[in-house]
């Protein structure tokens, strides 16, 4: 909105308009705006769900027993206050001429739309079944198809429907017509990964904050034909405005985390964990960098495939690989406190993104 209104009087424009120019300058306001209005927020909204949700989120009985006396009562929803901040910001500092920043954002609200519906539908049956498993993965599938579609006819020719590999120079696999369904399950997968992932006090958010951080500058650096050059990296022109995305996204995190450290005043629900993880998927989809994004949210993979073993070997065995899935519920079942977990995963996520980023000159 004001970069919209800086092309609009550039006739007249001063030196410190001129700012408005710079993705970077427009990123770090982005990051520091989401910040500020999750932080004013916060309370009265957190305030507000607890009146109308009184008991909380729902705690599944089968879970951890910790949960059922240390988490009840904590109200649910609190994705609600990361995308308040998350599109406000974007929408006053992004590019809005820009199909990228568009698409990555209605593919965001539409998986926030799917959380929404599904944390409602928990908290109105005041049990832990919301939207069943195959309306959510249909809205989910249809919505990151849609997405892929349009992200790919916004890319270059050459690159549109093709998969690039980290530390491979000039390698990319031709895809043709599968590329939209290989966009759809890489969105929709990541979705459900970050959802997987949020089952502690604020274990989540920051691995979420460190990805859009590496994917920040990612978008920065593909969106420009000089530093895409110079590191080898495909240029996809345009995607740069993703950089002032993403730092909104970190902001907002950072944000919802003030709230959400333990212990929680607020969860973030599904209506976060599906848009936050589908976001990042979008973003990684426009900047040609899905591989990556399994290197930086690894894990988010890792959660994802642990309860995908455990549900396999116990259907063929009725055995269970871990003591209970996700994995940090494993941990927590072997006795190791919250925090511990938390923490040491928070390292784990850090590691793996300063590994994406070691991509970027290795390519």
């Amino acid at each position: 909105m004001l970069y919209d209104l800086f092309q609009q009087h550039a006739g007249a424009h001063t030196s410190m308009l001129n700012l408005f120019r710079y993705i970077t300058f427009r990123s770090g306001a982005a990051c520091l705006t989401a910040l500020v209005i999750s932080l004013c927020l916060g309370n009265p909204l957190i305030a507000q769900l607890r009146r109308i949700q009184r008991g909380g989120q729902p705690i599944r009985k089968l879970g951890p027993e910790r949960h059922l006396i240390e988490k009840v009562g904590t109200p649910t929803m609190g994705g609600v206050l990361i995308l308040i901040s998350l599109f406000g910001s974007t929408l006053l500092w992004a590019d809005l001429t820009n199909g990228f920043v568009w698409a990555v954002m209605l593919i965001t609200l539409a998986f926030g739309a799917v959380g929404f519906a599904d944390d409602y539908l928990k908290l109105s049956r005041r049990n832990t079944d919301g939207v069943s498993k195959r309306m959510r993965l249909g809205c989910e599938f249809g919505a990151s198809l849609i997405g892929g579609i349009w992200l790919e006819h916004m890319m270059p020719p050459d690159l549109a429907n093709h998969l690039a590999f980290p530390f491979v120079k000039d390698l990319l696999l031709p895809l043709g017509y599968a590329f939209p369904i290989f966009a759809m399950i890489t969105i929709t997968g990541f979705g459900n990964a970050v959802n997987f992932t949020d089952g502690l006090d604020g274990l989540a958010i920051v691995p979420v904050i460190i990805a859009a951080l590496v994917f920040a500058l990612i978008s920065y650096l593909v969106g420009n034909h000089v530093f895409a050059d110079y590191l080898q990296l495909h240029a996809v022109p345009g995607t740069g405005e993703l950089g002032v995305f993403c730092s909104a996204l970190v902001g907002a995190g950072l944000g919802f985390l003030w709230f959400n450290a333990p212990p929680a005043a607020v969860f973030m629900g599904d209506t976060g964990s599906l848009a936050l993880g589908g976001a990042l998927g979008a973003v990684a989809v426009a900047v040609k960098h899905e591989l990556v994004l399994c290197i930086v949210g690894g894990l988010f993979v890792v959660e994802t495939f642990s309860v995908i073993i455990q549900v396999f070997w116990y259907k063929r065995t009725g055995r269970r690989v871990f003591l209970m899935a996700p994995l940090h519920h494993h941990f927590e079942k072997k006795g190791w406190a919250e925090s511990k977990i938390v923490i040491r995963f928070w390292i784990v996520s850090i590691v793996l993104g300063l590994c994406g980023l070691a991509t970027l000159k290795l390519r």
